[in-house]
């Protein structure tokens, strides 16, 4: 198990303070050496703000996203993200992530679609797509989750939160175990003695320098190397392969599971799917197994969405805004945060292989997104309450 990343969430201010991203960078330092001191390695540290549409004015976007971009890598920052843009700023729809639901939870039809231009116009703008590796449409997703690029603040406290790459946990907790019983304990047990020393160092680094530790993700991110994929613990349960019937039962046990364990929380902390990170899932792509709506499905009972999803580089507006809109009813129905990150890769079709040259990414296939356009009341502009189911009635 490795801390995928460090988030540290800080407000930047207008004009940018150079002293808090120097603060910010003396923190993360230290933090750093905590952690790596206890037996943790530290893949990247991050940054996160409030959402950009909060603090800066518009006519500043430019300037102030490439100078605190600048400043942050000068501390020592891997990664930085912006936050979202909100549903009532729709012609600012341009960098790091976008609400598809309001602060009341509704779904806005006018940032579905926003969300959906925003990834077909992007996809052409780096070689593989690439450019929407660093955009995710978001729903019903609260500050301070530390995975990027859902990570956002609010407010000017400083605080940080830890997100989590431990899928090999859950392949070592079924790899070793006689019974789904033995599973689940062994997985629990695994993620509650790492919790605790996580929180303890975190703490301690807290008090020292003022900034509130708001929680571990312990979402079992993977890594695409078969010790450290889902798609292959999930297997270990007794599934022929993940996209066959059994597939949303086996995912539903390692969340629930997921659930069981105490710790203190923020983000996610359920399973994350990203088809492209994960070896496993990647491969049953590839041998036409998995579906982008067998993962959508999987999100009703545990998951942060669609995550890393190859698609056909012509992959229209329309068909994008449709699964767009369907991932955002669900996120509101079942009152849980979902994100979709997808990516359209030019000049390749459905069907096609993948040909990334990048270490945190496995190779798969061009995954069909059949969808016709949205008309009538679907195509329009209002928001819609989609309210949880009450089973009491």
């Amino acid at each position: 198990m490795e801390i995928r990343s460090i988030t540290h969430f800080i407000h930047p201010r207008w004009p940018i303070s150079e002293l808090v991203l120097q603060k910010a960078g003396i923190f993360a330092r230290s933090i750093v050496n905590a952690f790596e001191s206890g037996g943790y390695p530290i893949q990247t540290t991050r940054m996160a703000t409030p959402s950009f549409t909060s603090f800066l004015p518009k006519e500043d976007y430019t300037k102030a996203i490439t100078m605190i971009e600048v400043l942050a890598h000068g501390e020592g920052f891997d990664y930085v993200s912006l936050g979202p843009a909100v549903t009532d700023n729709f012609n600012f729809f341009l960098f790091f992530s976008g609400h598809l639901t309001t602060p009341r939870g509704e779904v806005s039809l006018q940032a579905v679609r926003a969300c959906a231009e925003v990834i077909h116009n992007s996809a052409p703008l780096e070689e593989n797509g690439f450019a929407n590796l660093r955009f995710a449409a978001l729903a019903n997703v609260p500050p301070y989750a530390p995975f990027f690029p859902a990570a956002y603040s609010e407010g000017k406290s400083s605080s940080f939160a830890l997100a989590l790459e431990a899928a090999d946990l859950a392949v070592a907790a079924f790899s070793d175990a006689s019974s789904l019983k033995e599973a689940r304990n062994n997985l629990i047990e695994a993620i509650e003695s790492h919790a605790r020393n996580l929180e303890a160092i975190a703490e301690k680094v807290a008090k020292s320098y003022g900034s509130e530790f708001k929680g571990i993700d312990f979402t079992l991110a993977p890594f695409p190397e078969e010790s450290k994929s889902l798609g292959y613990a999930l297997e270990k349960l007794g599934l022929p392969a993940v996209g066959n019937y059994g597939s949303l039962a086996a995912a539903a046990f390692l969340t629930d599971t997921l659930d069981q364990a105490k710790f203190k929380r923020t983000g996610f902390n359920g399973l994350m799917l990203p088809l492209l990170e994960d070896a496993t899932l990647a491969k049953r792509a590839k041998e036409g197994i998995l579906s982008v709506k067998d993962l959508l499905m999987y999100s009703a009972v545990c998951g942060t969405g669609l995550d890393t999803i190859p698609l056909p580089g012509d992959t229209p507006v329309d068909a994008l805004q449709a699964v767009l809109l369907d991932l955002a009813v669900l996120s509101s129905r079942l009152a849980k945060p979902l994100t979709a990150r997808l990516m359209p890769i030019p000049g390749l079709k459905a069907g096609d292989d993948t040909g990334f040259e990048f270490e945190y990414f496995a190779n798969s296939k061009v995954l069909g997104l059949p969808a016709g356009p949205l008309t009538g009341f679907l195509a329009g502009d209002e928001n819609i309450a989609i309210l949880p189911r009450n089973y009491q009635n």
